[in-house]
């Protein structure tokens, strides 16, 4: 129920500056796929910030948190799944 009530809000917010850019909806096709790149890289912000706090760089940030397969999907010339887990390094064993 939390994430329809989530779901709920986030529209009326939409709705709301819609409403104060005087777009009527649905949007042109133009603003609304700006709109959904908005969405998709503002997902990814936290992630990405917090492997920056942590010292990563921009480059290894952006590839750890598999910011380009979530944003652009399977790109052309990719055959199957997509890996977008991050690969552990295997555990050392004690001598």
């Amino acid at each position: 129920m939390k994430i329809y009530l989530l779901s709920l809000g986030a529209g009326l917010l939409v709705g709301v500056i819609y409403s104060l850019l005087q777009v009527r909806s649905p949007a042109p096709p133009l603003v609304a796929l700006v709109g959904l790149l908005g969405i998709l890289v503002g997902e990814q912000v936290i992630p990405v910030g917090r492997q920056l706090l942590n010292g990563t760089s921009l480059s290894a940030a952006w590839q750890k948190a598999a910011c380009a397969t979530h944003i652009f999907g399977l790109l052309p010339g990719h055959h199957g799944r997509a890996d977008t887990t991050p690969h552990a390094a295997p555990d050392e064993k004690a001598s």
